[in-house]
């Protein structure tokens, strides 16, 4: 497993938690505390700090992590969404790993894979 911290959450969550979705690299899991009716973190295993250091991915990984974020909010039912990563105190940032923050409506419970209904139902 890359490099953790072990006085991270994200990192103790990376280790064992509970996942909408999981690959090589990178969980998804729901925001505790969400800001939309689908409100998915995504949290690379590798523990940078912030946005800013972007840079200590390789850049294959850097791409799987942008194409893990995009099918984590088509695995959950969205097609229309928001992604943001917060990057310092300032702007929101309150958790030192980076993530990014899929928020959306969410589809009509009738549109959802069984897969992502149980993602849904579990905010």
């Amino acid at each position: 497993m890359p490099s953790q911290r072990d006085d991270c959450l994200f990192c103790s969550i990376v280790r064992e938690g509970t996942y909408v979705r999981k690959e090589k690299g990178f969980v998804a899991i729901n925001d505790i505390n969400p800001l939309a009716p689908v409100h998915v973190l995504v949290i690379p295993e590798r523990h940078v700090d912030s946005f800013r250091e972007i840079g200590e991915f390789p850049a294959r990984e850097a791409k799987r992590m942008l194409e893990f974020v995009a099918e984590t909010a088509r695995e959950v039912g969205l097609t229309d969404y928001r992604v943001q990563v917060n990057v310092g105190p300032s702007a929101g940032q309150t958790i030192f790993h980076l993530h990014w923050h899929i928020l959306g409506e969410g589809p009509k419970p009738d549109d959802l894979p069984a897969r992502a209904e149980t993602a849904v139902v579990e905010l």
